[in-house]
């Protein structure tokens, strides 16, 4: 098995004929997946969504994958493949549009419509070719056959893309659920067709590669909800993703057997909800959901609520429920369901939750203790039956953290994928199929782009760096008079301290030997302002570590007069 080495350089230029492939993310991680094909000089994309932040990045809303590769060959781009709605897929979109607005976008209906309404807040009206699965489009030199794929998310597709270099299966996310809620199953038969076609490369979700056996079938929850809803002698608030149509189909149903109400919190719930059941992916009895501010007028035990922050998302409701900082209060007796699996790195987040929904009394239903999930993701039974049905000749893992690609590339490899055409890439690796084999060929910038607010890419390691030290250590700042001419402190050092745990007064005992450096520097010749403030910052600084054993931020200001 190949995989990248820390000392690839740019690749070299892609052999005439061959085919290029450039993950810029989703690979080593789990959120901004992005894939770029290049053939012939122009460039297709599969794909551009967003990671959500880590506590490790205070402050950032977003991570966006890194455009410079393609950032100077924008008018090569011949469109954006999006295999289905989820924000690790779909969320950077707006981002790459504000770059060129004119990219034309190719998805399913549910995946455009919802790509549309999140494009409408960035004020971007996109050009879209609607495909369903079993369509062929002609997309520049690629072209791209569509295939019905099973997710957590209806109209999810993979994509096919033939060249003259050979073909290229990118399944997307997906499971193969043989009783899928909407009746739609991944389709076995086309990639049965497609393989004896020949599939020269596949690109393959590793999410779940380390997880024996096949994943149980959605409908199996139906009745862990039932026995919760049964059992719940208060209001029911149930967290989900905001694109979980499947899930929130099941719990409409459930509501409506039981005779609650059910209202929508959150605005990317209420608008996602609204956008599935216009288009019929949503079946909503009349009369089952209500407007929030209806609840006041109904029984506990007669309401349903469903919002989003099952991954402990700070801002979501269910978060700000947890935390009393929400117009819905928790109370004794309420039954909180969260409706997902733990996504990698959010564990602390969500038990943080868990624990702040107990303090006020809630009963908390979780994937921990109560089968209320399944997986969206083939677990390692339903991948070797896949790979014993596609037969690629190459194998390339995507979509997982480093554990994930290696467990799909050992599964590849046990089907018959030859060791050396099992390719563990990372993002930014460039992958060429060239005479029927992918190998490594180089590496282009992949690194994490952040939006923070209205900024995006602003924000860097050094400054994140700074606000990890700012939140864990403090500030402390110093401000300082001198006389320009004679080099004489005509006032201070003021010395004051924020989130450092320092009492001011305590600096008493390290001033007089901040003005004995000052002093003795301007003795010396040295009174430019950013050599007297080097001069503060490692005095001080010293003497706080050696003191507290602490390392705030030392901000100091020496103003010349």
């Amino acid at each position: 098995m190949s995989h990248p080495h820390p000392e690839l350089a740019p690749p070299p230029p892609l052999p005439e004929g061959g085919l290029r492939i450039t993950p810029l993310g989703g690979l080593g991680e789990i959120g901004r997946n992005m894939t770029v094909f290049e053939y012939d000089g122009r460039l297709l994309i599969v794909d551009c969504g967003v990671l959500f932040p880590e506590a490790e990045q205070p402050g950032v809303d977003l991570i966006l994958p890194d455009f410079t590769s393609v950032r100077d060959r924008l008018d090569d781009i011949d469109g954006i493949v999006l295999t289905h709605g989820h924000e690790d897929h779909i969320g950077g979109v707006p981002y790459l549009l504000r770059e060129r607005p004119d990219i034309p976008l190719i998805g399913s209906k549910l995946t455009l419509a919802l790509i549309e309404a999140k494009l409408q807040e960035h004020r971007i009206r996109p050009r879209t070719t609607e495909v369903e699965a079993g369509d062929r489009e002609q997309i520049g030199p690629f072209n791209c056959e569509f295939v019905a794929v099973n997710h957590s998310i209806p109209d999810a597709l993979a994509v096919a893309i033939r060249t003259p270099a050979g073909m290229v299966v990118h399944t997307g996310d997906f499971k193969m659920d043989q009783l899928p809620l909407d009746g739609r199953l991944t389709d076995l038969h086309a990639f049965a067709r497609l393989s004896e076609e020949g599939i020269d490369l596949l690109l393959s979700d590793s999410t779940n590669a380390e997880v024996p056996g096949f994943v149980p079938p959605e409908r199996d929850i139906t009745n862990a909800l039932d026995n919760v809803f049964a059992n719940s002698p208060k209001r029911i608030i149930v967290a989900s993703f905001a694109s979980h149509v499947h899930r929130i189909q099941q719990i409409l149903d459930t509501a409506q057997k039981y005779g609650r109400k059910v209202a929508f919190v959150g605005r990317s719930m209420v608008r996602n909800m609204g956008i599935a059941r216009d288009l019929g992916y949503l079946k909503v009895p009349p009369g089952l959901v209500v407007d929030v501010k209806q609840l006041d007028d109904l029984p506990d035990d007669k309401v349903v609520l469903v919002c989003t922050g099952s991954q402990g998302e700070p801002m979501a409701a269910l978060s700000r429920m947890a935390n009393r900082d929400h117009q819905i209060r928790i109370t004794e007796g309420d039954t909180v369901i969260l409706a997902s699996s733990l996504i990698p790195g959010n564990e602390t987040d969500v038990y943080r939750v868990i624990n702040g929904l107990t303090r006020w009394g809630a009963n908390v239903i979780h994937k921990g203790n109560a089968k209320v999930h399944v997986s969206g993701h083939a677990s390692a039974g339903e991948l070797l039956y896949f790979y014993n049905i596609c037969k690629p000749k190459n194998l390339m893992p995507v979509h997982g953290e480093w554990r994930h690609l290696r467990a799909n590339a050992e599964l590849g490899a046990m089907t018959g994928v030859p060791h050396d055409r099992v390719v563990i890439a990372e993002d930014g690796v460039t992958v060429d199929l060239v005479e029927g084999k992918a190998k490594i060929s180089g590496k282009v910038p992949a690194g994490y782009v952040y939006v923070d607010g209205l900024s995006v890419g602003a924000v860097d390691e050094p400054v994140l760096k700074d606000r990890k030290i700012l939140g864990d250590e403090g500030i402390i700042s110093v401000f300082v008079v001198m006389d320009s001419t004679t080099g004489k402190i005509t006032s201070g050092p003021d010395i004051h301290a924020r989130g450092s745990g320092i009492d001011d007064a305590a600096f008493s005992e390290v001033i007089p030997k901040v003005k004995e450096v000052l002093e003795r520097s301007a003795q010396d010749g040295v009174v430019e302002p950013h050599q007297m403030q080097q001069l503060i910052r490692r005095t001080l600084g010293k003497w706080v570590s050696d003191t507290y054993r602490r390392r705030p931020m030392i901000l100091p200001v020496v103003v010349d007069v």
